[in-house]
């Protein structure tokens, strides 16, 4: 695949996510305008359905709400892999010296913000919420990035995209590491077989998905039994089916264009219709100023720009990072502050750190939903007045 193939793809890919994102925006507001309305309560329970699937030994209790975050964004998870192969294989990750700086940026990006959740929750029950303000939500903040318009440049526009990928890694990473609770070694040991035979296959180029997809299926059930989270199966998956850098039509480019469609515009939307399904009680005033959701609210709005940046620069005084030309300060700041949209990933992150404790989940999304709002607006207005200077460079 050629140089003008990957732009291409690229552009297939966020002319794809900037929709899906702008019907993200919607599909929140109207989850929250409903959960707050007198069908609120019908509408809140609605996603607490009890929905068992039952297929003789084998039997899962799940709700809608848990067959949505634990069973769809599996395929949301595989299709962030697919992206994260394509980048390291002919994207902006290929090339060392072009994937330090997003990678300095993501790292920054994250630590910043945990380390701020960490200073107000210290020693507290809800330090477990140190990953919540972690994440940045690819297609919310390309959504709001596309509302600029066109004078974007397009290293801005993959640099956002790397960095938001590399930071969804990360939290794939934190998941597996950090929110498991116990674990079953017998079908643990059941998903690393299946999935050395799905490598074997790779490795012997074995290029139809029907060898992966239904194994893939398994993989996710094993690991349900093993304790860990199962949407991990879907970047495990991802890694294991072929990409060839100069095969026409090979797998991982057919199924990640297949799922851009259904993620974008079926499995995201629903997903914030259920976890923005968010019935706000008469003190929620009074929650959003916790130690917990200061901490995510500070790490999301301030944290992210200040990590992205920092390190950004950083990178660049050492003299290992590059900055592209056409990506002032002002719009690595405003950059920065698109990132703080965590959304999908903080929420997803937020249902496993408190699986115990209802409150504190709703809490968490309330300022998961309050930071990721204030950082699109404060990124948009940022970047809008920056898009709206003259180019000093063009006219000189």
């Amino acid at each position: 695949m050629n140089r003008v193939q990957s732009t291409g793809l690229f552009q297939r890919f966020f002319n794809s996510e900037k929709a899906g994102g702008l019907i993200l925006i919607i599909c929140t507001a109207i989850s929250l305008i409903v959960a707050n309305s007198s069908m609120g309560n019908d509408f809140v329970h609605f996603w607490h359905t009890p929905v068992f699937l039952q297929l003789g030994n084998i039997s899962i209790p799940f709700r809608i709400e848990e067959w949505i975050n634990d069973g769809l964004m599996t395929i949301f998870f595989l299709m962030v892999g697919l992206e994260i192969e394509r980048e390291l294989y002919i994207g902006e990750l290929s090339s060392a010296k072009n994937a330090i700086l997003p990678i300095l940026a993501a790292v920054g990006g994250m630590t910043v913000p945990a380390l701020i959740h960490f200073v107000f929750n210290h020693g507290k029950p809800e330090q477990a919420g140190i990953g919540i303000p972690m994440a940045t939500d690819i297609a919310f903040s390309l959504g709001v990035l596309s509302l600029i318009g066109k004078r974007i440049p397009i290293s801005l526009k993959i640099f956002l995209t790397a960095l938001a990928i590399i930071d969804d890694l990360g939290a794939i990473i934190i998941i597996a590491i950090f929110y498991t609770k116990s674990f079953s070694f017998y079908f643990l040991g059941l998903a690393l077989g299946l999935l050395l035979i799905l490598i074997v296959l790779n490795r012997r180029n074995i290029y139809s998905l029907w060898a992966y997809l239904p194994a893939g299926i398994l993989l996710w059930y094993f690991l349900y039994r093993s304790g860990i989270h199962p949407t991990l199966s879907g970047v495990l998956l991802a890694f294991t089916i072929p990409f060839r850098k100069n095969m026409e039509k090979q797998p991982s480019y057919v199924l990640q264009h297949a799922l851009h469609t259904p993620v974008n515009f079926f499995i995201i939307p629903l997903f914030a219709l259920a976890n923005t399904a968010i019935h706000l009680p008469a003190g929620w005033k009074e929650e959003v100023l916790n130690s917990n959701s200061l901490g995510i609210s500070f790490g999301l709005l301030l944290g992210k720009p200040l990590g992205i940046v920092g390190f950004s620069m950083l990178g660049t005084a050492l003299g290992i990072a590059k900055l592209p030309r056409e990506i002032s300060i002002k719009k690595l700041i405003g950059m920065g502050l698109l990132a703080g949209i965590g959304f999908t990933m903080s929420i997803f992150i937020s249902n496993l750190a408190f699986s115990s404790d209802p409150d504190l989940i709703q809490s968490s999304k309330v300022a998961v939903l309050i930071a990721s709002i204030l950082s699109a607006i404060l990124g948009w207005g940022i970047l809008k007045s920056d898009m709206r200077q003259p180019d000093m460079k063009a006219i000189l």
